[in-house]
């Protein structure tokens, strides 16, 4: 019978789509990107201790909670073994999206690395604008002539454990204003374009997880589902044949 002979092939793809489906769905939650930097970049707070640069290298990017007026952002080792920062970030809205991921600096100061300033994912028309503690907000904005994201409140600037619930807890509660270059502190609603509310409504809210993500492989998983697929087409041809 017909059925029979292709009940296997469709119970094999059933179970291999169930077992690849829920990492091909996690990078557009999390927005998880892998960036490499050919040059060493200053990162703002929360960053673990001795970490206030990052070495050229490549690193992964994820965002892992987002409301409507603060996202924080995490950056990984390449393995997503280690969480080297916890970044207070404001989204910023532009109006034409790109189909790449685009990171943007504030001009380093003189002798000194540049200082991220943006990251935009591919075809989001939101990015993620970073906050910097208000010192360092203060002499970006002067070199760059631009206002800078500053934190006005007394947040520590390096931890042993940037990804600890606490550290995200103040991160989420602390004030946020812009620098201008003259050093005047301003609201962020005259710097920032707001994310306009149907964009808001569109984009998944994310829940903060403040552990590092498994190291194991989904080959196990995956193996599991193959033996399963081969099992149920055995016995669906032993059925055919009782049947026939």
């Amino acid at each position: 019978m017909t059925f029979f002979k292709v009940a296997p092939v469709v119970l094999g793809m059933a179970f291999l789509g169930a077992a690849f489906s829920p990492s091909l769905k996690a990078d557009d939650r999390d927005h998880m990107t892998i960036v490499t930097f050919s040059a060493p970049v200053e990162i703002p707070m929360v960053h673990i201790s001795g970490m206030k640069v990052l070495p050229a290298g490549t690193y992964v990017f994820k965002l892992v909670n987002s409301s409507n007026d603060r996202h924080i952002v995490q950056i990984f080792n390449r393995d997503q073994t280690k969480i080297y920062a916890t970044i207070l970030a404001i989204a910023n809205y532009r109006l034409k999206p790109t189909g790449k991921t685009v990171m943007t600096f504030n001009e380093g100061i003189r002798g000194k690395p540049e200082a991220l300033r943006a990251w935009f994912y591919p075809g989001a028309n939101w990015g993620e604008e970073f906050v910097y503690p208000k010192d360092k907000a203060v002499q970006l904005a002067q070199v760059v002539k631009q206002p800078v994201l500053a934190v006005v409140a007394d947040v520590p600037v390096e931890v042993e454990r940037p990804e600890a619930p606490e550290v995200v807890a103040q991160l989420q509660q602390t004030p946020i204003k812009a620098v201008q270059p003259t050093g005047e502190v301003v609201e962020i609603a005259q710097v920032v374009q707001p994310v306009p509310p149907e964009v808001v409504a569109a984009a998944p809210v994310q829940v903060a997880e403040n552990t590092l993500p498994a190291t194991s492989s989904s080959l196990p998983l995956i193996g599991l589902c193959g033996l399963l697929a081969l099992g149920g087409a055995f016995s669906l041809r032993s059925i055919g044949k009782n049947i026939q």
